[in-house]
């Protein structure tokens, strides 16, 4: 996943490391470290041609470390609309954003927390409804947290005790 230059604490490192490489020349490696990261390539684009001073903020970083990750994890269904919220947190608190990016701090763990969530908080789905989808187990458990839950969930994973 962060194979060439590791797993980066920060925005302000992958912009240190993008100013050096720039200054030094590498473009190349620039344009590594910047997939590596997820930052996008217009926004490598712009930041070679100097339209913008920096190659990523806060929560493009954190973004970028998320579809990184989630694409490391081959997610789908639920789990993906679990990384959008994640995302959206990142956009409204800049705080979830610098702990997404936080080493440590993985969408692993994060998504094995709501899982376990999930696990732990099953019951059983009415047995009309089981019928009605036509299910033939005598028995079906189901335990999603809402997205109220989910989020709460997040925050507390991201930020633990640092609020």
């Amino acid at each position: 996943m962060f194979d060439k230059f590791g797993e980066m604490d920060s925005y302000k490192e992958i912009n240190e490391l993008a100013e050096n490489l720039f200054n030094e020349g590498d473009i190349d490696s620039l344009r590594v470290m910047a997939k590596e990261n997820g930052i996008p390539d217009d926004f490598v684009e712009m930041y070679l041609e100097g339209a913008i001073p920096e190659l990523c903020d806060s929560t493009t970083a954190a973004l970028g470390k998320l579809d990184v990750e989630a694409a490391g994890l081959k997610l789908n269904g639920l789990m993906l609309d679990w990384v959008e919220y994640i995302k959206g947190l990142c956009m409204e608190e800049v705080m979830i954003a610098h702990q997404v990016r936080k080493q440590g701090k993985s969408l692993q763990e994060c998504m094995a927390v709501l899982l376990k969530y999930s696990f732990n908080n099953r019951t059983a789905v009415a047995k009309e409804i089981v019928k009605a989808a036509k299910i033939s187990a005598s028995r079906v458990d189901f335990g999603i947290p809402g997205m109220a839950e989910a989020k709460k969930m997040i925050r507390e994973y991201y930020l633990g005790g640092s609020r």
